[in-house]
């Protein structure tokens, strides 16, 4: 298939470089000007896409080279852009970081390379003028294909800005697309998990208009649209159908077409395991509030594609779970600081710990597989009470635990140090990439899986699985193993047809 989408990715040297602030900006601007406006955040941050959603007023998304190769992360950006006049993508770290601290792989410019997308670069100016130049030619030269059309200067004085613009647009034949002057009320602020929620900024609109009113002053807006307007045509394959004819089927024995074949393969299963969907409406308990608020918009969207209704509720404010669940998601965010609301609702943690026992399927990871311990530090230093579903408990380390992205493998059915039955009923889920990224610990992480570290020979076992639980603390992206939410799927299928 082919799409025309214009679209742009916002890039920068390093992380502290403003990213988030200009893109929630421009993507201010855009709104403003009656555009509509789909955004992506590269890498697998939860956070950042929360800001965006509250510029755009709809969710934004993430694409992720590591989790889901070059054709699915094209296939997700055209799936995801839909009736959308223009896509914005914010990049992740330095535009050339990647996995494991010395590779490229799921970098900004890779995800660039992946999609042909124009890349503007976002340079930090403070402290330098002549020396941008130098700074920029860098980037531009490291690799011949960096899709480096446009520069952005931040934190750079009006007065100063006539003048870099024209040394480095003939010095280096660049566009140079504007500047953003330091803007003291528009900082958002770091907490120990990246940035602290958009709730949580106050007047957080009145800020981002203020900017955005900055923004068409200081930046080149038609340009900026112009450049995305000159995106090249996309292609990408159609995961909708399951019929393999949607996907080119390559011809010939030769070496190449044999690797497309392969390729072809992959997409073919993936498209008929995306495909699959529950002969009966599922209702699929989604904990949903300030403890637990990280949530990856495509996997919810594949979910309800499977046929899941998702029912949120809060295990902070509810005292009862909804009636008639077939399943529960608890995902990742902020449980340890809300220890003690979490503790005092005693009736959810009650209720949640039964439906487990009782058979009723689970994922949980990260901040749920915290919550589902018998007890969990807080970021008072306090211990509070969980649901003790899974014995032992989590506490705070002085700093990132088994941070990054990871491949999962499965132990073969391996799970709490025994034998047991096949994990949420499949004897063989496959290899998942993942990643984690936490503050916490625990004393019972789980033999499920096997996690490797990319470009490591660093490994641990992982996570609890049963025939009717995954939990853990890596984040899963279902688009990189379907099997996963399926097999969920068909475990909450089962249990619905029991309770009859």
């Amino acid at each position: 298939m082919k799409k025309r989408i214009p679209r742009i990715l916002l890039a920068a040297g390093a992380s502290g470089s403003g990213k988030t602030l200009l893109t929630c900006g421009l993507l201010q601007v855009l709104v403003n000007r009656g555009i509509k406006t789909v955004s992506f955040k590269c890498g697998p941050d939860y956070i950042d896409p929360m800001f965006h959603t509250q510029v755009i007023g709809t969710k934004s998304r993430n694409l992720d080279t590591f989790f889901t190769g070059e054709e699915i992360t094209r296939y997700l950006l055209a799936k995801n852009s839909a009736d959308c006049e223009i896509a914005v993508m914010e990049g992740v770290m330095g535009f050339y970081d990647g996995v494991a601290g010395t590779t490229t792989l799921a970098s900004a410019y890779d995800l660039a390379r992946v999609t042909d997308t124009p890349v503007i670069l976002i340079v930090n100016s403070k402290g330098m003028s002549v020396s941008l130049a130098a700074y920029i030619k860098g980037f531009l030269e490291y690799k011949k294909d960096s899709r480096i059309k446009g520069v952005i200067f931040n934190q750079m004085s009006p007065m100063l800005y006539p003048r870099m613009k024209k040394l480095v647009e003939e010095e280096l034949g660049i566009k140079v697309l504007g500047y953003v002057p330091r803007v003291e009320d528009c900082v958002i602020e770091s907490r120990h998990l990246g940035l602290i929620l958009p709730e949580e900024i106050p007047e957080l609109k009145g800020r981002l208009l203020k900017l955005a009113e900055v923004l068409e002053n200081s930046l080149e807006i038609e340009e900026i649209l112009k450049l995305a307007n000159e995106a090249p045509v996309l292609e990408y394959p159609l995961l909708e159908k399951t019929d393999e004819r949607s996907l080119c089927q390559p011809s010939g024995t030769s070496a190449i077409a044999e690797k497309v074949k392969r390729e072809v393969d992959v997409l073919t299963e993936m498209s008929q395991v995306c495909t699959w969907k529950s002969p009966k409406k599922l209702q699929i308990g989604l904990a949903k509030d300030e403890a637990f608020c990280f949530f990856y918009e495509d996997n919810l969207d594949l979910l309800r594609s499977m046929g899941a209704e998702l029912v949120a509720f809060s295990p902070v404010h509810d005292g009862h779970l909804p009636e008639n669940l077939d399943g529960l998601l608890l995902y990742g965010g902020y449980p340890e600081l809300n220890g003690k609301a979490l503790e005092e609702n005693l009736s959810m943690r009650q209720e949640i710990a039964a439906a487990i026992k009782d058979g009723m399927p689970c994922l949980a990871e990260c901040g749920g597989f915290m919550y589902l311990h018998e007890s969990m530090e807080g970021m008072d230093g306090k211990f509070y009470e969980m649901a003790g579903v899974i014995p032992g408990k989590v506490w705070r380390t002085p700093r990132l635990t088994r941070f990054g992205y990871i491949t999962l493998r499965q132990n073969k059915g391996i799970s709490h140090g025994k034998q047991e039955t096949a994990i949420l009923g499949e004897s063989d889920l496959g290899v998942s990439p993942a990643h984690e990224f936490h503050y916490f610990d625990s004393d019972n992480c789980g033999t499920a899986f096997h996690a490797s570290k990319p470009e490591s020979k660093r490994g641990w076992d992982c996570m609890h699985g049963t025939d009717h639980l995954l939990a853990g603390f890596p984040h899963l992206y279902y688009y990189a193993n379907p099997k996963i939410p399926q097999a969920f799927l068909k475990k909450c299928l089962e249990y619905k047809e029991l309770q009859k």
